[in-house]
């Protein structure tokens, strides 16, 4: 993998479907003093279609509330769905109890009303299809936000959209707005007292035919139903008739009449009273017990109203609008967009019944159907059409035929197996993509950690959030990095399609926007604080990065020269820069390549100058400096000389081959007869003949569980504007200098105590009263608490001391490439030794972090070996 495209994927995190600024980043004419692009139009490229239409619309989805799958919201689609869970048995997610605390709205006494001396029910809707989602849904879902429209600002509602689809309604008592999450009803009125009382509601989990003819006006008879144990408020309603549509929901009215009757029987009056009590209890204990939010849907109105508490300065007015008017959706509107939002690629692709509004989005609806189901496609096709089992060939092939005119009807085809789809508004998208953006601070982190500390399977760790200065000081600087962003997905997807021209034209676009003077104005400011983390909050960061792969880019295709020109431009903006020893490496080897000798020792001699050229990057240029420094070059050596050339001891140990396959991971027998890796073998070897040692596997892994058990309570302590969220597994700055600077004096206070011997003692305290808690580079799971012990005792006080602080001062340096193994054995109860080991396969070599790190050990006192595994000699007896 090209180097940095880790890095990349990371600060991308999730890929976006919609890139607002994809083709005014593209088509931009670009002032960069490089020419990757051979093109004849300024080096414009038309960007794929991928934006979509202002006013394209999105199908309704809603969730089934017995079986939880998403179904489109027609109402015989999601009625048919519902009674087929229903028939099936499937165990219920949502009880009846929904009847009484949805959508129940008072009635004026005065309204006019049946003298019929029952319980009685109205349709209260036309005989035509209902449009609005909120009576498509099973429990008064409100018409959802998600249709895309770039016109409206706020989220849909259908409370204004139904209004003359009601009959038998007072106008001034509509229906409860999404906002309200129980019943409207009197429930302080008295059953004795009153002359009329009315609940509105609707039917759920009912079945009838189509034979039966519902008229509005028309009665529904209601019962308890007894034989609900499960849900004691339940009522079930049998239908006497029905609406056009057998499967369209029934909106009802519930009105209770005083019996004046003289003739009526006692035992009569006083069910039909007691029936009427019960449901206003039911009614008042929902109102007094509102129906609580599902969790993710609180954590996601969690999240936007701490953004809009805490970056409002970071939205227009038009977007805080937009943003806040989510809390003003029904409940089961909020949670139908959270469940869109959370989905892969927001949802579903948008499609609609208007073929032509197809056209941009139709390779993304494309994905949505199964390679069989392509293969049908294609089969109607002229007989070049590749009808093959890679699913990406046949929507190639479809859509060269579609772009060519030859299938115009592909759009309806493919309809026709997906039916109504939905998707996620783009404005809606972004500003909840930002919103996610600013609250964790990474593109790693959604709105799935929530979800995972509510089910208790991830602990954060307890710290106090302390903020002080804004990460983003104003709207522009926040814009500038969001469009970085969106030229590092672009450049990213460009990668995975091989797009060259396009990878060019990106490489080209940051190279230039990370020297204009936007954001070279950015850079005086962050330069000062390039050992904090804001520096990683700037465009011309971002910039970096991408520049920082297409430099691995143009290496694989040998494009030596345009690499050259990128590192000097790396190095000439970025002063203060951790990563200024790989420019300066890279540069270096690449000088060579271009056959530069005398250059590329000269850029050797001048980053060992640099004092932000560290760790294995250091010791790469020094070796680098006496390779190419001899004479006649020059002729002094460097006093570096001897330290570089120290001798690591080596051990070496044989085994027997399972493969010898060049490229591929090296296995033998094990002493035991079993497969195992040279590590494991090594393990072996010091545990017999080597000496009858103790030890483990573990490379960086149990040294940064070490280091961050002891270094806990400094780790979290209470500083300015390092932690931002409740989701932060270690402070923004640990892997910049000011981690260090800023707890000078802790830290060294924690050194002398670890110094003193005492580094066993705090391990176990912080380790019983931390256990589980997520913490960068704690591994709760690979170590248990005895090997830490053991090694920690073995390893001694004044070593370990000197390890802590080179990781405290350096994390991000020092946080990789430790040796493979740690071993250990006692020579009493409370004494023994540690030795570090690096493990080497027959054709394996120690790179320059590994050698780095050897050397910095035997400074700290370390004992250090190279265990070099390689395969017994065959003897062939003759």
């Amino acid at each position: 993998m090209l180097t940095g495209r880790d890095s990349l994927n990371r600060l991308i995190g999730k890929r976006r479907r919609y890139l607002p600024n994809r083709e005014s980043l593209l088509s931009a004419p670009i002032q960069s003093s490089l020419n990757l692009c051979n093109d004849t139009k300024n080096g414009k490229i038309i960007p794929d279609d991928e934006t979509e239409k202002g006013n394209s619309k999105a199908a309704r989805l809603v969730t089934c509330p017995i079986c939880g799958s998403d179904v489109p919201g027609d109402n015989h689609m999601i009625n048919s769905h519902l009674d087929a869970c229903l028939a099936r048995g499937t165990k219920r997610k949502l009880t009846q109890r929904t009847l009484l605390q949805l959508n129940f709205s008072a009635q004026t006494k005065d309204q006019n009303h049946s003298n019929e001396t029952k319980l009685s029910t109205t349709n209260m809707f036309s005989e035509g299809p209902v449009e609005s989602l909120e009576q498509n849904s099973i429990c008064g879902l409100a018409n959802y936000v998600a249709v895309e429209d770039y016109n409206s600002n706020h989220w849909r509602s259908t409370e204004n959209t139904t209004s003359h689809q009601r009959i038998n309604c007072d106008e001034k008592t509509p229906l409860s707005s999404p906002h309200i999450n129980g019943p409207e009803h009197d429930v302080n009125v008295t059953v004795d007292g009153m002359s009329e009382a009315t609940l509105r509601t609707f039917i759920v989990g009912r079945r009838y035919s189509d034979e039966k003819e519902i008229k509005i006006g028309a009665h529904i008879s209601l019962s308890r139903d007894p034989n609900n144990v499960k849900d004691p408020n339940a009522i079930k309603g049998f239908v006497i008739s029905a609406p056009k549509h057998s499967l369209d929901v029934v909106q009802i009215k519930i009105t209770y009449h005083k019996i004046e009757s003289d003739n009526e029987n006692d035992d009569d009056i006083e069910v039909s009273t007691c029936l009427w009590k019960r449901a206003l209890h039911v009614a008042r204990s929902a109102k007094g017990y509102p129906s609580s939010m599902i969790k993710y849907q609180c954590n996601f109105n969690l999240l936007i109203q701490e953004v809009l508490g805490n970056s409002r300065h970071l939205f227009k007015a038009d977007e805080i609008d937009f943003l806040e008017s989510f809390s003003m959706l029904s409940e089961d509107s909020q949670r139908l967009f959270v469940r869109l939002y959370m989905r892969k690629d927001n949802g579903y692709i948008c499609s609609s019944e208007d073929t032509n509004e197809l056209h941009d989005a139709i390779k993304d609806i494309c994905n949505l159907l199964t390679v069989s189901e392509l293969r049908e496609i294609s089969c109607v096709l002229p007989k070049n059409c590749h009808r093959g089992s890679r699913k990406q060939k046949v929507i190639a092939s479809l859509l060269c035929f579609y772009e060519d005119g030859i299938c115009p009807f592909l759009p309806k085809m493919i309809l026709d197996r997906t039916g109504l789809c939905i998707r996620v508004a783009s404005k809606a998208e972004h500003l909840i993509w930002r919103a996610e953006r600013l609250f964790f601070l990474n593109g790693e982190q959604d709105l799935s950690a929530f979800l995972l500390v509510d089910l208790g399977i991830v602990k954060y760790p307890t710290y106090n959030c302390i903020i002080a200065e804004q990460i983003f000081s104003g709207l522009c600087d926040l814009l500038a990095y969001e469009e970085a962003i969106e030229l590092a997905q672009i450049m990213d997807q460009s990668l995975d399609e091989n797009n060259i021209e396009l990878v060019l034209r990106c490489i080209m676009i940051a190279e230039s926007r990370m020297s204009s003077s936007s954001c070279k104005a950015v850079q005086s400011i962050t330069s000062e604080l390039a050992n904090t983390f804001h520096s990683c909050f700037s465009a011309s960061w971002v910039y970096s990065k991408v520049v920082l792969l297409g430099i691995s880019f143009l290496e694989r295709e040998q494009r030596f020269n345009d690499a050259i020109n990128l590192l000097r431009r790396l190095l000439s903006c970025f002063t203060c820069d951790s990563r200024r020893g790989y420019w300066t490496l890279r540069l270096s080897i690449d000088l060579e390549h271009m056959g530069c000798p005398s250059e590329s020792l000269s850029v050797a001699e001048g980053g060992l100058l640099d004092s932000w050229v560290r760790a294995g990057s250091r010791v790469a240029l020094q070796r680098r400096v006496l390779r190419l420094g001899k004479p006649p070059r020059r002729w002094k050596i460097p006093s570096f000389s001897e330290s570089i050339k120290r001798k690591i001891t080596e051990i070496h140990v044989q085994g027997r081959p399972l493969n010898c396959e060049i490229g591929m991971k090296s296995w033998f027998y094990g002493e035991d007869g079993e497969k195992c890796g040279v590590e494991q073998l090594a393990l072996q070897y010091y545990a017999g003949e080597g000496g009858g040692w103790h030890g483990v596997h573990t490379e960086s892994g149990i040294w940064l569980t070490i280091f961050g058990l002891l270094m806990w309570d400094i780790l979290f302590s209470d500083v300015p504007d390092v932690f931002r969220s409740r989701f932060q597994n270690a402070p923004l700055d640990l892997a910049t200098d000011s981690f260090y600077i800023v707890r000078k004096n802790l830290i060294e206070s924690q050194l002398q105590k670890i110094y003193d011997g005492m580094a066993e003692e705090i391990l176990i305290t912080s380790w019983e009263s931390h256990v589980g808690t997520v913490c960068r580079g704690v591994n709760w799971d690979r170590h248990s608490l005895s090997e830490l012990r053991a090694a920690v005792t073995c390893i001694g006080g004044p070593c370990l001391a000197h390890l802590c602080r080179h990781l405290a001062q350096d994390y991000g340096s020092w946080s990789s490439g430790m040796p493979d193994l740690l071993i250990w054995r006692f020579h009493s109860e409370y004494r023994g030794e540690a030795k570090l080991v690096e493990v080497k396969g027959p054709r394996d070599r120690l790179s320059e972090q590994q050698r780095a790190w050897l050397l910095l050990l035997m400074d700290c006192g370390f004992k250090v070996e190279v265990c070099k595994v390689s395969a017994q000699p065959v003897i062939v007896s003759t």
